[in-house]
């Protein structure tokens, strides 16, 4: 059976809302990463099959298959095809998965995948903003057969959270004793250098620029609540950010014939879906789903990074699984470190691949919630 192999992963830092990535254009982030990509691995980009990037709000400066744009921004070859990608919040995990995919399917055998988003200069949801300012209504207001399933109710992340807290009871105060921890393990990583290898500088962006090194208990307690009579509040949401990251995924065949040393191998990928208005919870069946068809448990997996969309869906999760709270999002997630959308799931597996050398794990899982309740699982080996 044919395998697939991640040669490579880099990322830039996670730059925050307004911060020192937010005036570069979403083709020079990406083909930041891009050139990095090629500068740690000793291949010819000509050799690239196709590049499959993720990105969410494809309009303005990230319209136009972005994929393609920051490949020739890049300045690499024009034969070397490039095609974009929306699974909302997933979008570069599901890049990675159509990387992998056409890797085990023999059609390919050198294929680049990875994400970027400028939420900074796009902001989240600004597609559906812009269609409502042309006169095109919500996805969700007018489609019959839409209504007829799930009737006029309010669909938003949100509420989802919000849902979720509720359903798991999920107290206000354990999600701020989450958040915390999420900014405290950040911080840890970042002095401690478990990010260095796996990133590239830009714009003199040289860490990540969210997490928050002044947090507190009574700081969080003192803010408003997102939604009326809810518990989650901005502090137990993932930041608004800027970022890229990619990946080089090869077959055996392409291991050989061009020398490289493979870092892992994709064990496993798969997506599953789930109810689209609760939205959120869909990794915790679609993890079940992984584990069983990869014929492993919870306890055979050594490091997992689950997004920090809310501390709620990441709580929610831990319940269900069972998983050992320490072998989860060990150097912080997106609570602090971030969610550049489109990027995130790219720059998620970076960590991961790089967390499992760091503490010589054997299996990472990845997974993370996504719009219309939807949920990827990649399961890496380190070799």
């Amino acid at each position: 059976m044919a395998d697939a192999y991640i040669v490579d992963a880099v990322r830039t830092p996670v730059g925050r809302r307004g911060g020192g990535l937010a005036g570069v254009h979403p083709a020079d982030l990406g083909a930041h990463v891009l050139r990095a990509l090629f500068d740690r691995t000793p291949l010819d980009p000509a050799v690239v099959d196709d590049v499959v990037f993720g990105c969410v709000d494809t309009i303005g400066p990230q319209a136009g298959d972005v994929a393609r744009t920051c490949w020739l921004a890049a300045g690499l070859p024009e034969e070397v095809p490039g095609v974009t990608v929306d699974r909302q919040c997933g979008s570069s995990q599901q890049a990675v998965h159509f990387a992998a995919q056409a890797v085990l399917s023999g059609t390919a055998d050198v294929v680049v995948a990875g994400g970027v988003q400028n939420m900074s200069a796009i902001p989240i949801s600004a597609a559906m903003y812009a269609g409502r300012d042309h006169g095109f209504p919500d996805p969700f207001s007018t489609s019959k057969g839409w209504l007829a399933r799930y009737g006029d109710q309010e669909i938003s992340q949100f509420r989802g959270a919000e849902m979720i807290a509720a359903k798991w009871d999920i107290s206000r105060g354990d999600m701020e004793e989450f958040a915390l921890r999420s900014h405290t393990r950040a911080v840890a990583a970042i002095d401690g250098g478990w990010f260095d290898g796996e990133l590239a500088a830009l714009e003199g962006v040289v860490a990540d620029e969210c997490p928050r090194r002044d947090t507190s208990p009574s700081k969080m307690a003192g803010l408003t609540t997102l939604l009326p009579d809810g518990r989650l509040t901005a502090a137990l949401a993932s930041q608004i950010s800027d970022g890229a990251a990619a990946l080089l995924v090869v077959s055996e065949r392409a291991l050989a014939e061009h020398g490289l040393t493979p870092r892992a191998r994709v064990h496993h990928l798969s997506a599953r879906g789930g109810d689209p208005v609760v939205m959120l919870d869909a990794p915790i069946a679609a993890t079940g789903h992984a584990l069983r068809r990869a014929g492993l448990s919870i306890d055979d997996i050594d490091l997992v990074e689950i997004n920090e969309a809310f501390a709620s869906v990441v709580l929610a999760w831990l319940k269900e699984t069972g998983a050992d709270p320490d072998r989860v999002n060990p150097a912080g997630g997106a609570i602090a470190l971030g969610h550049p959308l489109g990027a995130t799931g790219a720059r998620l597996m970076t960590t991961l691949l790089a967390g499992l050398e760091r503490t010589g794990g054997r299996y990472g899982l990845q997974t993370m919630c996504e719009g219309g309740g939807q949920a990827n699982v990649t399961i890496l080996e380190r070799l």
